[in-house]
């Protein structure tokens, strides 16, 4: 490509304003120069599909299709123009990036005109033929390539077989229980009034925090024995908001249907209780809690299809791109970059 430098730039402009933040677990190389916005905007003016593909959608005048040799007198100049039509001007914008925004063809539009002057008047000056221009051009083109095979990659992998999403379906069936739960919560501490500063010290303000626990611990058991007898779970909450002084409004004892990856891991227990039982006090810094497990099941393979496909698909795009990078190691010389941590850069995993 002639001005590929160029093409460079442009995706570099669209990136550092379209940018998203992207899980901290794509490895660097593989993050996408550009990423769509999901906000909506104003569409493209109703009159925009009635331009044919051979009609101008840009025309630069004074700017020749060719460089202008330094002969080249002013008039000849001024009477040359260079035109865009809707059919280049696509080409150009689905290569940057598919299903662009209208606005950000508009930066295209109005960016374009500027740099392909100075990509003339550049090659005019000769500057396309140093060593520095071509060191930039060959990592240019080395970061496009890069580019395309992941593209290629997120192409290949979103290819998932129907046959696979069942066999994964059937193999992780445990991934996709779901139980239909009740949850008391109880603080784990009980509000009271503070201690008069005459005898505020410290070991009576520690002896009072310990008695407000103690009595929540309690209150947290009796709760519990109320709850296995069969009392309903909203007024337990209730209760127990009542108990310990709190004047918030208490929480929704449904937790409707979830899987055990919603609830804390500590509480996963209450995953392995029968329908109807009631768990256990399960405690930790955040308070008391006591479960009732009110259904349990295995989600619908059309439930679960969508969320299959997309684990599969990230599975696939992984094991191709290791296999491209896996077979490579690198050796880093530190006595010329140093070591990578006093720069506050990770050391590469596949460095040694």
């Amino acid at each position: 490509m002639r001005y590929l430098w160029l093409f460079c730039w442009l995706l570099g402009s669209l990136a550092w304003g379209q940018e998203k933040p992207v899980p901290s677990n794509v490895p660097p190389e593989y993050r996408p120069p550009i990423t769509r916005e999901n906000e909506p905007e104003a569409p493209p003016p109703a009159s925009a599909s009635s331009v044919a593909p051979d009609a101008a959608v840009l025309t630069i005048k004074g700017l020749c299709a060719q460089p202008a040799s330094a002969s080249t007198d002013t008039s000849a100049k001024a009477a040359c123009q260079t035109i865009i039509t809707r059919a280049q001007f696509e080409k150009l914008t689905n290569a940057l990036l598919p299903k662009m925004k209208p606005s950000m063809k508009l930066q295209i539009a109005n960016s374009y005109p500027s740099l392909l002057a100075n990509a003339h008047e550049a090659e005019s000056r000769g500057l396309d033929r140093t060593s520095h221009f071509e060191e930039r051009l060959a990592f240019a083109r080395m970061q496009i390539l890069s580019q395309e095979l992941i593209s290629q990659i997120d192409e290949e992998s979103a290819k998932v077989s129907e046959k696979e999403i069942e066999d994964y379906y059937h193999s992780h069936s445990d991934m996709f229980e779901e139980a239909t739960l009740e949850r008391i919560f109880i603080p784990n501490r009980k509000q009271m009034d503070p201690l008069p500063k005459e005898k505020a010290t410290p070991e009576a303000v520690k002896a009072q925090r310990k008695a407000g626990e103690d009595a929540m611990t309690r209150e947290a058991e009796q709760l519990r024995a109320r709850a296995a007898a069969g009392e309903d779970f909203v007024k337990l909450q209730k209760d127990a908001y009542t108990a310990a002084g709190a004047n918030d409004t208490p929480p929704n004892p449904s937790l409707g249907a979830m899987r055990s990856s919603s609830i804390p891991p500590d509480h996963a227990s209450a995953f392995e209780l029968k329908t109807g039982e009631v768990s256990q006090v399960l405690s930790d810094s955040t308070g008391h809690y006591i479960y009732k497990l009110d259904a349990k099941g295995i989600e619908a393979l059309d439930q679960v299809k969508d969320e299959i496909h997309k684990i599969l698909q990230l599975q696939h795009r992984e094991e191709m791109i290791q296999a491209v990078q896996q077979p490579i190691t690198t050796e880093m010389n530190q006595a010329y970059f140093g070591p990578s941590e006093k720069h506050g850069v990770p050391e590469n995993p596949k460095s040694k």
